[in-house]
């Protein structure tokens, strides 16, 4: 959070420069809110307004004409599955409610750059699905989506590239095999279905195995350092009933979990 409050020119940094769109957001803030469409975890409406009137307002802001205003105002009250209810005051909304009009209020402003913070806070699960399913369509508009999250299963499912902080600083950045690669050893996961005697053993043995950890009866999961699917099954044959072997999407919970393990990051994020 508080890089993104550096990020929109909210919070000064101590040290170092932050860019957004090439523009320095203390330097130049206008030229970033124009650009950027902010998302914070606990979104601040006006209760006593209805969401026209909200959203309006910001259009205002952004210097669109009333016409403008109307019809992207239908348009994203549509795509956030909030079509009904413009007239309706705020301080009736749900909390999943608020936080679809938040979107609708990026929607309608057209950024670059979408900045969510923790956009699925207190969501059931459901809800958190449905918003996950809109910020992939941000994505497909070719916005481009800065989430912070500390629910990395969700950060995993939309997100291309991630960065993990600890203490204020990135340890971690990258696509997700290229995070599995570096921390577990391996950037190929493959799940193995199999029964038979030693089957650890005759994995583990495989010349490019990392590592074999038992996932359930009869099942190995196994981080290899290349596609090593065809020398498992041909290893397996002889001694084994094999009867599944596929690939594996690797875990981000795991890959934090491995990273921080027993190295005093209690404050990782």
């Amino acid at each position: 959070t508080t890089t993104i409050l550096m990020l929109l020119g909210l919070t000064e940094p101590s040290a170092g420069q932050a860019l957004v769109a090439g523009f320095d957001p203390l330097r130049d803030p206008l030229e970033v809110k124009r650009r950027v469409g902010y998302l914070p975890d606990s979104v601040g409406f006006y209760d006593g307004l209805s969401a026209l009137d909200n959203l309006a307002y910001t259009g205002r802001l952004a210097g669109l004409s009333r016409r403008e205003i109307d019809a992207r105002f239908k348009a994203a009250m549509a795509r956030v599955g909030l079509p009904d209810v413009g007239h309706a005051r705020v301080g009736t909304f749900s909390r999943g409610m608020r936080q679809r009009l938040g979107l609708a209020e990026i929607l309608m402003k057209q950024p670059s750059i979408a900045i969510l913070d923790e956009p699925t806070a207190a969501l059931d699960p459901h809800s958190t699905q449905e918003f996950l399913g809109m910020i992939r369509g941000l994505k497909a508009d070719g916005t481009a989506v800065l989430l912070s999250s500390h629910h990395l299963d969700q950060v995993q499912s939309v997100c291309d590239r991630v960065a993990l902080f600890n203490r204020g600083r990135i340890e971690l950045s990258g696509t997700v095999t290229d995070l599995a690669g570096e921390v577990l050893g391996g950037g190929y996961v493959i799940d193995v279905e199999a029964r038979g005697a030693g089957i650890p053993e005759l994995l583990a043995a495989i010349p490019g195995v990392v590592r074999v950890r038992p996932s359930g009866p009869d099942l190995y999961r196994v981080d290899c350092q290349s596609d090593l699917r065809g020398e498992i099954a041909r290893r397996l044959a002889p001694a084994a009933d094999l009867t599944g072997i596929r690939f594996a999407a690797p875990s981000l919970n795991e890959v934090y979990t491995r990273y921080f393990a027993g190295g005093g990051h209690a404050d990782a994020a």
